[in-house]
């Protein structure tokens, strides 16, 4: 790929063809992989200044990265704390629950991991797994089910009053795309890790998964703590959108000094809504 040294050091479209020729790359296919990183470069640079402005005004922040395996979410979650001052930000991915954490509240667990003051966390999966994977596998009864989604609002407007800012993320991905990528997940040595046997039984269960999703969606989206859907078809603007849309939730000393894009794009990113069964996207 081109390095942005590269392109600036660039003066005609001859010396760009000779460039790409010689490194064997498809030229449109280079350009655009530039023009992402540096888009890239620059959002990462406001979410510094909103990292300064968080640990200034003591403000609380968690980003929730909710989705089907494969859609993502452990790729923007990079890409967000990569230059970020660790002391203030973290990234929460609890395992299963131990002996002792099974016999608490189900939420204790995720109480102790929320951010503190002038912090700001990423959660790579939430409290929302009892939601629809819990359910869907069998991790769960249907009475704790029940229990978590009577419950589930009323936690989340609590940390609304006391002040912690949630922003909850669904990565949404096609049964075809999230196919497509375990297959190239088993043909990778180095990806292969990342595919187990929940991700197989992901996809024989998918209507299943729908059904438990969409009610997650009706009774959780909430005007204090609505669902923010971002579209994966392509993984890399999923990253930008998202970073984008964590930065025009809050005001911070030189927004916009980058010149970086903040407006989302509205047709990879947009709130939760119900869609009727006859209409297309």
């Amino acid at each position: 790929m081109f390095t942005a040294d590269e392109l600036t050091d660039i003066k005609t479209r001859k010396e760009l063809v000779a460039l790409a020729k010689a490194k064997k790359i498809k030229l449109k296919k280079g350009l655009a992989r530039a023009a992402y990183e540096e888009e890239l470069k620059l959002l990462q640079t406001e979410l510094a200044l909103l990292q300064q402005h968080i640990e200034k005004k003591q403000l609380r922040v968690a980003v929730i990265f909710e989705g089907r395996d494969a859609a993502g979410k452990g790729g923007s979650i990079k890409r967000f704390v990569e230059h970020l001052n660790p002391h203030t930000s973290g990234v929460v991915a609890l395992t299963k629950p131990t002996d002792i954490e099974r016999g608490q509240w189900y939420f204790q667990r995720y109480i102790e991991v929320l951010p503190n003051r002038g912090e700001i966390k990423f959660f790579d999966r939430s409290w929302y797994n009892r939601a629809v994977v819990e359910p869907v596998m069998g991790f769960c009864t249907p009475e704790q089910y029940k229990t978590f989604m009577a419950q589930v609002p009323n936690f989340e407007h609590m940390l609304h009053e006391d002040g912690i800012k949630v922003i909850k993320f669904w990565f949404d991905i096609s049964k075809d795309e999230q196919q497509k990528r375990f297959d190239g997940r088993l043909s990778n040595p180095l990806k292969e890790w990342k595919f187990s046997p929940v991700d197989k039984k992901g996809q024989e269960l998918w209507d299943e998964n729908t059904k438990y999703k969409e009610r997650m969606f009706t009774r959780t989206h909430t005007a204090y703590c609505p669902w923010i859907i971002v579209d994966t078809v392509e993984k890399e603007t999923a990253r930008l959108e998202s970073l984008r849309y964590v930065l025009s939730q809050f005001d911070y000393k030189g927004k916009g000094s980058t010149k970086a894009n903040l407006l989302t794009d509205p047709n990879v990113l947009f709130p939760y809504f119900r869609k009727p069964k006859h209409f297309d996207l």
